[in-house]
């Protein structure tokens, strides 16, 4: 297995999860901003390792596998986190839609790539407007505070609700384009 910067760098935002947790829980004044810095610097990486292997064509099998792997992970820790701090109807619903797209639509892809399909269920324009709309919602409930007048956490739910729209959407549209594979 050849390691590539980007798969490095996937690594590292695996490594960023655990920093996360115990962040988030340390009891400092800094905690809020803290915790909400570990996931930024993980979204960046994430789209760093994406820019490089596209730029410089350091493409791995390893590193296509772990790369949504982290992402997945990444994101569930982190919306679990919000919904133990603030244990909400919304937060919970808004958490389980996300979760329980990532899990159907990762099983969906695998299903495909097993039928050789998988080019059928590639990533749409809409599932990476809905990554960016969530990696914003989560960064700004991970921070929770006010920044003046303006509202971060209220921001971050409204960004969760249209991630979680846009969710549903590009499920959607991922189910579609494997339905003829689906009805045979």
């Amino acid at each position: 297995m050849k390691l590539t910067i980007p798969t490095l760098l996937t690594l590292f935002r695996i490594l960023l999860i655990p920093v996360l947790v115990v962040v988030f829980y340390y009891d400092a004044r800094w905690t809020h901003f803290g915790a909400a810095l570990v996931f930024a610097v993980g979204a960046v990486t994430d789209w760093l390792d994406g820019w490089i292997a596209r730029r410089f064509g350091m493409y791995s099998d390893f590193g296509a596998f772990l790369d949504p792997v982290a992402d997945k992970l990444a994101v569930t820790v982190a919306l679990f986190l919000i919904v133990q701090a603030h244990p909400t109807v919304f937060m919970a619903l808004t958490a389980a839609v996300i979760v329980g797209r990532e899990i159907t639509i990762s099983a969906l892809r695998e299903w495909m790539a097993e039928l050789g399909q998988r080019a059928a269920v590639k990533v749409a324009a809409v599932g990476k407007i809905k990554t960016i709309v969530q990696m914003v919602a989560i960064i700004a409930l991970l921070y929770r505070e006010p920044i003046g007048q303006i509202p971060v956490f209220a921001i971050g739910q409204g960004l969760l609700a249209a991630a979680a729209v846009l969710t549903l959407w590009s499920g959607f549209s991922y189910l579609k384009a494997a339905w003829p594979a689906m009805k045979s």
